[in-house]
């Protein structure tokens, strides 16, 4: 089944592409946990060959407090995109709230060595409404 990306954001030739699904199976609202899973699909529409060197996260929780988070490549990997292809992979994020969101950048190194921050769109986090 084809994942529906909700969010895109574009940079000299990086898509981003960002699918997010509340999951009230991991979530915990009775004690204040709500989880999402977020998956991204980075695709290299330039001609140049391109690694995924690391990430920078802003994340917002519904009551406005900020967590960065930063480190290296993405769930353990540095992946090497080639013009054309694309790298795939599925997170999750807790938050305290029900509302929050995501945002920030990932660095890439190209060919000659250079880096490049491509940005990673904004999206909501938002649990759906329960009764009580």
């Amino acid at each position: 089944m084809e994942q529906l990306f909700q969010h895109a954001a574009f940079t000299d030739g990086i898509a981003v592409r960002v699918a997010v699904n509340f999951m009230p199976e991991q979530s915990h609202v009775a004690a204040g946990k709500w989880f999402w899973v977020y998956h991204i699909r980075i695709e290299n529409h330039s001609d140049i060959t391109v690694q995924l060197i690391s990430r920078h996260w802003r994340i917002t929780d519904g009551q406005g407090l900020i967590n960065y988070v930063d480190g290296e490549g993405v769930v353990g990997e540095q992946p090497v995109l080639e013009p054309g292809k694309s790298h795939d992979y599925v997170s999750g994020c807790p938050l305290n709230t029900p509302h929050g969101s995501m945002e920030g950048h990932y660095t890439f190194r190209r060919e000659d060595g250079s880096l490049m921050e491509v940005a990673i769109p904004f999206f909501s986090l938002a649990a759906p409404a329960t009764a009580g």
